[in-house]
This record gives structure tokens, C-alpha cells and sequence, in this order.
């Protein structure tokens, strides 16, 4: 399959400083407030900034309404930024529309799969229809890789001919990712992937995700709640609150010694992750 065509990074030996995958600088949205006063914004993200290396999977962690999806939607040109700059692979990104290359190269895996599967579409034409928007494959060669999507990510090649309302929670998240994973992109946003699934079958999609990391070299910018879904797939982990990030770093230093009282709150709501002292 074809990949974006944008510059690499430089390779390993080269003595050259590696380009991070996706630098995120002081980065704003912030909406007009309906009925208030003119001028009055909602400040939904209010300067937020971080790196993400290629291969590298980032935790973006807070409650409920902090900014944390606004952020993944605005590095995909879901949302238009109200200021900050966005580069990718040392190119700066256009504030809004994102060109075809872009658009293969970062996908997003939605927190509920029922709304985000078309329920009039048969998981085979899902699968197919970013592929055939994006001219890679067509007839027999398309069929054989909605085939191999379906199986790596532990489905079987039947399920093409049902409707995503044929499958259980689990399974229609497993054809979510399927379908991000169809035009091979480099970073992959997990919008609370996990959140509205059992905890077994959370396990389940967090070995997935790790696998197919591995499998294909992915970045991951990981949206969650949840600090032990984090724990488990992250190697850092930037903790946000009110449209900020207030700390970020590997995820054992995070975890087991906090620097921020927002952050140890976080924590104590999970008591197997509660740092001594805490």
C-alpha cells in the first residue's frame, strides 16, 4: 500500500537529530459561546504543546471535558485551531484542510464504533471504501487486503458480508480499527478507544493496538480517562486540565511520582496505581 510521500526522518546513524513524527506547539481552540456575551470563548484547548516520536505511543489523559479530543481533532483538521502550529515530519501543517497524503498518513479510531461504523454498509465495502477513495487497490487486490485486515485484526474473512449491528462491542471496534489501519498511516489517534467496552475486551483491544505497533512501526497519540489503560499501552504520558497540559513525561515517572496535584488526583481513582504516599 502506498504511504505519504512527505519527508523521513533521518536514519538511524546518520548523526543527524531525529524529526519527531508530530510537534505540537502552543496550540488553541477555542469556540464562541453561545448566548454570552460577544467576544466570550469556551477555551477548550488554551496552548498545548508536546512531540511525538515515530513509533512512540502518547498518553493524553484528563476527566471528562478538559480538551483532550479536541486535540486529536484538530491535529487531524477535524476542528480548524483558533492559534499554535502543527508540523508533521518537519513540515508545518495547514490549519485546516489536509492534503491527500495527510490524510492517509494520520487516521483516528472514534470512542464509540457503533456511531462511527455506517450501519447501510457491509463491513467489506467499510473496509474497501478508503482505499478506493485513495486509488490503492481495486477487484481481486482489494478483497484479498479487506481479507488481511479483517484477520490481523482478529476477525475472520466472513465478517465482510455482515453489518456492523451483526457484531458485539468488541468486534465493532476491532472493524474501527481495521478501517484506520487501511491506508498504513504513521500516526494513529485513539479517541477513548476503549472506554465504552467491557474490561475484558478492553485487554483484548490494548494487545491488539501493541501488536499492530509493532507489526507496523505506528505512533499512537492515545486519548483516555482511564490512568490504567494508560499505564498498560503508553511509554509517556501528558496529563491535561482545562485546556492545558499541566505534566507530561515517561509514563513511570508520571505514575509513581506526580509532580502535579491534578495528576495524583487522577491517581487516586486508581487505587492499583496510587503512588506511595499519595
Amino acid at each position: 500500500m502506498t504511504r505519504s510521500t512527505l519527508s523521513r526522518p533521518a536514519p538511524a546513524g546518520s548523526g543527524a537529530t531525529p524529526v519527531p513524527l508530530l510537534e505540537v506547539r502552543d496550540l488553541k481552540v477555542h469556540f464562541p459561546l453561545r448566548g454570552g456575551r460577544r467576544g466570550h470563548v469556551v477555551r477548550a484547548v488554551d496552548g498545548v504543546s508536546f512531540d511525538l516520536a515515530v513509533g512512540e505511543t502518547l498518553g493524553l489523559v484528563g476527566e471528562s471535558g478538559c480538551g483532550k479530543t479536541t486535540v486529536g481533532r484538530a491535529l487531524l483538521g477535524l476542528v480548524s485551531p483558533t492559534a499554535g502550529r502543527v508540523r508533521y515530519r518537519g513540515e508545518t501543517l495547514p490549519p485546516r484542510r489536509r492534503a491527500p497524503a495527510l490524510r492517509r498518513a494520520m487516521q483516528i479510531v472514534f470512542q464509540d464504533p457503533t456511531a462511527s461504523l455506517n450501519p447501510r454498509m457491509r463491513v467489506g465495502q467499510i473496509l474497501a471504501e478508503p482505499m478506493l477513495v485513495h486509488r490503492i487497490a481495486r477487484g481481486a487486490e482489494l478483497t484479498t487486503l479487506v481479507n488481511d485486515l479483517l484477520v490481523r485484526c482478529g476477525l475472520w474473512t466472513g465478517a465482510a458480508d455482515r453489518y456492523p449491528h451483526a457484531f458485539s462491542g468488541g468486534q465493532r471496534q476491532r472493524i474501527a480499527i481495521a478501517r484506520a489501519l487501511a491506508l498504513r498511516p504513521d500516526l494513529i489517534v485513539c479517541d477513548e478507544p476503549t472506554s465504552a467496552l467491557d474490561v475484558s475486551i478492553q485487554s483484548q483491544i490494548l494487545n491488539l493496538l501493541s501488536d499492530l505497533q509493532d507489526e507496523f512501526g505506528l505512533s499512537y497519540l492515545f486519548i483516555s480517562h482511564d490512568m490504567a489503560v494508560v499505564n498498560h499501552l503508553c511509554d509517556r504520558v501528558a496529563v491535561m486540565n482545562a485546556g492545558k497540559i499541566v505534566e507530561i513525561g515517561p509514563r513511570d515517572r508520571v505514575i509513581r511520582t506526580p509532580t502535579h496535584e491534578y495528576t495524583r488526583t487522577l491517581l487516586a481513582a486508581c487505587p492499583e496505581l496510587r503512588p506511595r504516599g499519595g
